[in-house]
């Protein structure tokens, strides 16, 4: 059997504080292969940026303590000398951020940045790069390429300043694209856009895809797994069709039942998950999810395992309910029938 492109093992990211250790990520394995998507779906803090910054190990900062392999083409990048990442970091792995407008330095025109990454890997003439970067701002559906890579960042639109950081990170043809919530601050319409043009693009390099959102809609479409982040943890891992059609994780299903449906009645108001994310420093004895699950009982503060619980044997969840009573609460949930 062929190894994975890349590997996550229990990765585990923790920060120093006057308040105590944050724990960040906690224990956060998975791989990816080849031509694959894998989601990373969860709220806010839970855990999903750090955790892909950390793999490219973006986070200069003296208080963190970072454990764990992450091993790329047999290598763990958690060894390599800091010469040696820089040369992974953009040409074999590249990042999309989150927002654009303070990605993308201000004073520099799209092109020139677009060149400087081309430049940096490549061997070749700043002509040859700017022509290289005129093509791939046509190829993400830039409009009159060749005038508009000489614009400054503040001179395209939201949609525009996104699609210029695709066309930077894929300028080297990277084996692993990593897009933290490219669909941020966009309307409904330009994150349709981005998300197909991030799958089209994935066929035509054949780029393992990681997309982190925190909107199971978002990665619906494209991605072949899914990993549930909560509070640091992987809560639950499926293939998407398990995943959407028998969740094993309440979390999950707060998720679910969030997404407006179009197959069910209209709600007056969407399903929400009740309660804040725990704190980092001292989380809750047990299941994390505890304290804001409705179904929560006696042996949920027990620990629970990320397990295979349904027959499945690629479908993974932290919860200790029986499959039978999973499966009856689930569509109450997300059903919106759950007393209030």
């Amino acid at each position: 059997m062929a190894e994975p492109l890349l590997e996550v093992k229990d990765l585990k990211v923790s920060f120093r504080t006057e308040d105590g250790v944050v724990r960040a990520v906690d224990g956060v394995s998975f791989t990816v292969d080849q031509g694959e998507v894998l989601g990373i779906v969860g709220e806010s803090g839970s855990g999903k940026s750090v955790t892909m910054m950390s793999v490219l190990r973006l986070i200069n900062d003296p208080n963190m303590q970072v454990e764990g392999e992450v091993i790329y083409k047999g290598r763990d990048l958690m060894k390599l000398h800091k010469n040696e990442m820089q040369e992974v970091r953009g040409d074999e792995i590249a990042m999309i951020f989150q927002d654009p407008m303070t990605s993308l330095n201000p004073v520099y025109t799209v092109g020139d940045q677009i060149i400087e990454a081309i430049v940096t890997h490549q061997e070749l003439h700043k002509a040859a790069a700017k022509n290289r970067a005129i093509e791939l701002l046509r190829q993400v559906g830039i409009p009159d390429a060749e005038a508009r890579v000489d614009d400054f960042p503040h001179q395209f639109s939201g949609g525009m300043r996104q699609r210029a950081m695709i066309a930077m990170a894929l300028s080297n043809n990277p084996d692993v694209l990593i897009a933290d919530e490219p669909t941020t601050a966009l309307d409904v319409t330009i994150q349709a856009q981005i998300i197909e043009l991030i799958d089209k693009l994935k066929d035509e390099f054949n780029s393992a895809v990681i997309l982190i959102t925190h909107d199971l809609g978002v990665v619906a479409e494209i991605a072949n797994e899914i990993i549930v982040m909560y509070a640091g943890r992987v809560v639950e891992r499926a293939p998407k069709r398990q995943l959407f059609y028998d969740p094993q994780m309440p979390y999950t299903w707060g998720l679910l039942g969030s997404i407006p449906r179009l197959d069910r009645p209209k709600q007056e108001r969407l399903h929400s998950i009740k309660g804040m994310p725990p704190s980092l420093i001292n989380a809750p004895e047990g299941c994390r999810f505890r304290p804001r699950c409705p179904h929560a009982f006696d042996k949920c503060a027990e620990e629970p395992e990320l397990l295979n619980r349904v027959d499945d044997h690629d479908h993974l969840d932290r919860c200790w309910l029986t499959v039978p009573d999973k499966r009856r609460l689930r569509e109450e949930t997300i059903s919106g029938e759950e007393a209030a």
